[in-house]
């Protein structure tokens, strides 16, 4: 009996593909070539399932390109690539990668607090420049994270990861604001207090995005939010692009209306807006909170588990849209 048929869409481990290849005929893309909309259109043809990353949009022209398609298992734990709605509508499941990139996105999303508010990438330049000559007092100055306050929008798993290191490891003021408040328990373990967001904008010396990305999210720190916050604080964004209105953010880094920012996602990626390359007071990463190792391991092998669940076992880990299950 003839095996199903699926598409991995990008290079992924070569384990991981030999894994799927115990269950599955295996259409890779281990070269790793850039697909159009076309491309992935003609690739994805005949196929019942689709390993996919954050990259690879699914809409309703590529789900009309598969009418045999039941599964996309995105590995990453983000999915506004995903139609959902379309998807749903066509009776094909999505799935994602939570909790196995908790810790390190955290990890991460701390380096860059750190990184700015020390102004780590400025100073760099300057030294490969040949520009350091001499000491002086106040060369590169930045702000403190010991005892300073940090503020967290979005207090899922990823920003509680963050307010536990802040608060444990820095001595810090958490604060936070969330579509739902946390449980008092998990308030105490992060040792975070829950605040309006006017309050948060105000009050953060850093400021970290961490909340999904949804229309009702978009452009959630615009002109009007950056004019709140204080001069001296910082804006960290490690949750995805089109959160941050990254035109007026670039205006306010060049006017020093804030500090700095750091940016790990951007609107449009891979694009980034010309402005924030031009201005000195940004840390600037290429979407990689989740890259080590160990972690972007367990993220291939956790879409590989949603994949053989369904498929295999009728039994996916990670459904996005379960009322296709039960149709």
């Amino acid at each position: 009996m003839s095996k199903p048929s699926i598409l991995v869409t990008r290079a992924v481990f070569p384990e991981t593909i030999a894994r799927l290849e115990q269950h599955f005929e295996v259409e890779h893309n281990q070269a790793d070539a850039r697909w159009d909309k076309a491309e992935l259109c003609r690739r994805i043809a005949g196929k019942v399932g689709a390993f996919t990353t954050g990259g690879d949009r699914i809409d309703a022209d590529v789900l009309a390109a598969a009418p045999q398609l039941r599964i996309c298992a995105n590995m990453a734990v983000g999915y506004n690539n995903f139609d959902v709605a379309a998807m749903t509508a066509r009776r094909v499941l999505g799935t994602n990668t939570p909790d196995v990139l908790t810790e390190t996105t955290a990890d991460f999303g701390f380096a860059l607090v750190m990184a700015i508010a020390r102004r780590v990438t400025e100073s760099e330049h300057y030294l490969r420049a040949g520009q350091w000559d001499r000491w002086s007092f106040d060369m590169f100055s930045g702000s403190d994270i010991h005892g300073a306050t940090l503020g967290i929008l979005g207090m899922g798993r990823i920003g509680q990861g963050i307010a536990r290191r802040g608060a444990h490891g820095f001595g810090m003021n958490v604060i936070y604001h969330n579509r739902s408040r946390l449980s008092a328990d998990k308030e105490a373990e992060c040792k975070a207090r829950y605040v309006s967001k006017e309050e948060l904008l105000r009050d953060a010396d850093h400021l970290v995005l961490v909340l999904p990305y949804s229309p009702e999210s978009h452009h959630a720190i615009g002109e009007k939010e950056l004019a709140q916050m204080k001069p001296t604080a910082t804006l960290v964004n490690v949750a995805r692009g089109g959160i941050v209105d990254d035109a007026a953010l670039a205006k306010a880094l060049r006017e020093r209306r804030i500090a700095g920012a750091g940016l790990d996602v951007f609107e449009g990626e891979p694009k980034v807006h010309p402005d924030l390359l031009t201005v000195p007071n940004v840390v600037l990463t290429p979407h990689i909170a989740s890259a080590t190792v160990p972690t972007r391991r367990a993220m291939a092998e956790l879409a590989a588990d949603n994949l053989i669940g369904f498929l295999v076992h009728g039994k996916p880990v990670n459904p996005l849209n379960p009322e296709v299950l039960g149709a």
